[in-house]
């Protein structure tokens, strides 16, 4: 990408949009588009068509989603697939539609089977079923990704997708029910030190094993991929590395300060067993991650306390 080409980041206010942007203006790219949601609905494809015919961008970073937990997945089914196929679809159409010289499009590792091969290959897509927790969220980013492919091959356009493991950092969601795991333990924790609580009770066993990757870490895979990689298969970004839950309670209680009791409640669900992606197709191109989980941790919870708004979202 030129320094001056003409760059849209979709979901810019989001987690991972907002890295982005933080990441090409630290590589120097001057001429970043962006649009709130109020501005630009991207569920509605005239808004969307009429935007990309105006603005004639030349680079897209698709960021924009519907996410949330456990609980938000299976409470919300049908929205999460609806308002994400539209969306991405919309964007990925017009990009396609207005010469777009390239798109990367966003997806998330529960697009691979519940029970897939550890650590997880890009080519295990599709092989046998979903975890059904968050099987609409899955369906949508597969579809999302295989029109990406499906255009290569028909129209000759260069659209890369990029699959993250588990996301934390700046700008989190610190949602008491709809935010993911390690932020919803970092504002439960926090609220228990404040509280002066004696114990804590998380969901499920604690024997899950999962693998997180720092925000900026993965938006720096995202501007070295569009730089750097062409192909109709998506790229895992993560850290190959793996935690149980439990221990990462732990971590996240050490690193708040909380030093009461922690309690596991087996009645809820544990989700996935292990997610765990295999990441030497990136670390093959050239990337690897830079954040241990421990100062990742550490950077999301001052985060978290410099915007005490976000824990309100």
């Amino acid at each position: 990408m030129e320094k001056n080409a003409k760059i849209y980041v979709a979901g810019h206010r989001g987690m991972v949009g907002s890295a982005i942007v933080r990441e090409l203006q630290r590589q120097g790219y001057t001429n970043i588009i962006t649009r709130t949601h109020a501005e630009l609905d991207l569920c509605r494809q005239d808004q969307v068509e009429r935007f990309f015919a105006e603005e004639r961008l030349e680079y897209v970073f698709l960021a924009a989603a519907k996410v949330g937990g456990i609980i938000a997945n299976q409470s919300a089914l049908a929205d999460f697939m609806y308002d994400n196929m539209m969306l991405e679809m919309n964007v990925i159409h017009a990009a396609w539609q207005n010469g777009c010289k390239k798109l990367e499009f966003l997806g998330s590792s529960c697009i691979y089977p519940r029970l897939a091969p550890q650590p997880m290959p890009e080519s295990c897509l599709l092989t046998s079923a979903l975890e059904p927790t968050n099987e609409a969220y899955a369906l949508a980013k597969i579809s999302g990704l295989k029109y990406c492919e499906y255009l290569n091959r028909q129209y000759g356009t260069d659209f890369i997708s990029v699959m993250p493991t588990n996301l934390y950092g700046p700008n989190d969601n610190y949602h008491p029910t709809h935010s993911h795991v390690l932020p919803a333990l970092i504002r439960r924790f926090h609220e228990a030190k404040e509280a002066g609580l004696t114990t804590v009770t998380c969901w499920g066993d604690g024997t899950p094993l999962r693998e997180f990757l720092y925000v900026d870490d993965l938006a720096n895979l995202c501007v070295f991929l569009m730089n750097h990689y062409s192909g109709n298969e998506t790229v895992n970004a993560g850290t190959g590395k793996e935690v149980t839950i439990k221990a990462l309670t732990e971590l996240v209680a050490k690193v708040v300060g909380y030093e009461g009791e922690i309690l596991w409640d087996t009645s809820k669900p544990n989700g996935t067993p292990r997610k765990l992606l295999d990441v030497s197709k990136a670390e093959a191109l050239g990337w690897k991650y830079q954040t241990e989980l421990e100062e990742g941790i550490r950077l999301s919870y001052e985060d978290f306390l410099n915007n005490p708004m976000r824990a309100e979202r």
